[in-house]
C-alpha cells in the first residue's frame, strides 16, 4: 500500500501522475489531493478514466481489503478538489504580482517572454482567442517560448480568484509562484483529458524555420 502503484492499471508512477486516497472513520474513500491525509492510502492515475474505472469495478475495496463506501460522484469530487486546488495557487500568484489581466496586456506578456501560460475564460471569443493565439505563435517564429494556454474555468471562478471582474484572459507570468499555478493547471487539464491547445502547431512553426534556415 506504501508504494504508488495505481490500482486499475497495477504501475507504479510518480506521485504528480497519480490521485492518493484514504479511508476516512466512517469507512467513506476520501480524494487525499495535496497527499498529506493520515492513514493507509492507494493510488490512482490523475484522470478521469481510470478514476471511473476504479470507482465501477469497486477496487478500492481490494486495495483497501476492506469494506469501503465509494461516493457516487466520486471523480467529479475529485475534479472539483483540482479546480479549488489550481484556483487557490492562482490567487496566491495574483498576490505575488505573477499575474497579467486584460487580452492587451496578456498578449503583451506572451510577446515579451513574461508568460509562463495563458488562461482563457469558458465565455471568451473565438476573435480574443485567436489575437492572443497570434501572439504566441509569433513568439515562437521569433525564438522565444512556446506558451501553452489553457480554457479551463469559468469567467467567476476566474474573476473570483484574481480579484477582479469580468476576468476574461489572464497570463501567468515566469517565475516560481507561475511554476506552483502551471503544475496545478497541468494536474487539472491531464484529469479532465487534456485542453485541444495548439502547442503542437507552435512547435511546427519552430520546426518548419529551422529546416528554412537549413536550407539556406
Amino acid at each position: 500500500m506504501n508504494d504508488r502503484t495505481c490500482i486499475v492499471t497495477r504501475k507504479q508512477a510518480e506521485p504528480d501522475d497519480l490521485i492518493r486516497f484514504v479511508v476516512g472513520p466512517d469507512s467513506v474513500v476520501v480524494p487525499d489531493i495535496k497527499r498529506s491525509l493520515p492513514g493507509r492510502g492507494c493510488w490512482v492515475t490523475a484522470d478521469r478514466l481510470h478514476m471511473d474505472k476504479a470507482a465501477a469495478k469497486n477496487l478500492f475495496a481490494r486495495a483497501f481489503k476492506a469494506q469501503v463506501t465509494v461516493p457516487a460522484d466520486l471523480a467529479a469530487m475529485v475534479d472539483d478538489l483540482l479546480a479549488r486546488y489550481a484556483l487557490g495557487m492562482l490567487g496566491m500568484a495574483r498576490k505575488a504580482g505573477a499575474i497579467a489581466l486584460g487580452a492587451t496586456k496578456v498578449e503583451s506578456a506572451v510577446r515579451s517572454g513574461l508568460a509562463l501560460f495563458v488562461l482563457h475564460a469558458d465565455e471568451a471569443s473565438h476573435d480574443g482567442v485567436r489575437k492572443i493565439s497570434q501572439a504566441r505563435r509569433a513568439t515562437v517564429h521569433l525564438g522565444g517560448p512556446a506558451v501553452p494556454a489553457y480554457k479551463l474555468f469559468s469567467e467567476a471562478d476566474l474573476s473570483l480568484a484574481l480579484g477582479g471582474t469580468n476576468v476574461i484572459h489572464a497570463a501567468v507570468l515566469a517565475g516560481d509562484a507561475g511554476k506552483a499555478v502551471l503544475k496545478r493547471m497541468v494536474a487539472l487539464d491531464r484529469y479532465r483529458g487534456g485542453t485541444l491547445d495548439d502547442l503542437a502547431m507552435l512547435s511546427a512553426v519552430a520546426d518548419e524555420d529551422d529546416a528554412a534556415e537549413d536550407m539556406e
